[in-house]
């Protein structure tokens, strides 16, 4: 871990890792409260800083998802955790989600803490927006037991690599801890 006495930290929700209090992390906190305390997911199937690596032109680009929810051991939904603008960071859940493992993960949200806003992975399209849009971990178990695994399109993957490393390379507020 990089040296953080200049820098504030909390205690992560889930890993109990002291980390760096920068850019969103306090709302990622709120975020990974709600999937544990209202949603009913357990801490052990949200990964944070969930590691992804893709190929753009040659180089690979290394990056993390912030929060990347498995049930029943399968990857179902990766989230983005901003600090203000949701749409503006729609784009980039999105392409990690598509990237993520050799088939999509099926959902993709982004949140401030308080607001949501639920995309489906494969069609791109919004499915909701509050908390209410985002699936329980018993509606989830429901979901995952239907699922059909989507490969992305092999034609549009060089696309979607570059599209997720700029998105992702413009974060300003990078974490310092790794």
């Amino acid at each position: 871990m990089s040296d953080m006495k200049d820098v504030d930290t909390v205690i992560d929700f889930i890993t109990g890792r002291e980390i760096p209090d920068v850019g969103s992390e306090g709302n990622r906190q709120q975020v990974e409260r709600i999937l544990v305390e209202d949603k009913g997911y357990a801490k052990d199937e949200i990964e944070v800083d969930a590691p992804i690596e893709v190929a753009v032109r040659g180089e690979v680009y290394r990056s993390k998802i912030d929060l990347l929810v498995r049930v029943n051991g399968v990857p179902f939904l990766a989230i983005k955790c901003a600090a203000a603008s949701l749409g503006s960071w729609e784009r980039e859940i999105l392409a990690a989600a598509r990237l993520r493992g050799s088939v999509q993960v099926p959902l993709s949200m982004v949140s401030d803490g308080a607001a949501v806003v639920v995309l489906d992975t494969v069609s791109g399209r919004k499915l909701g927006e509050g908390w209410n849009a985002a699936p329980s971990r018993v509606q989830a178990g429901d979901q995952v037991k239907i699922l059909e695994p989507a490969p992305f399109p092999e034609d549009r993957l060089d696309r979607e690599r570059l599209i997720f490393r700029s998105y992702d390379s413009m974060n300003v507020n990078r974490r310092l801890s790794s």
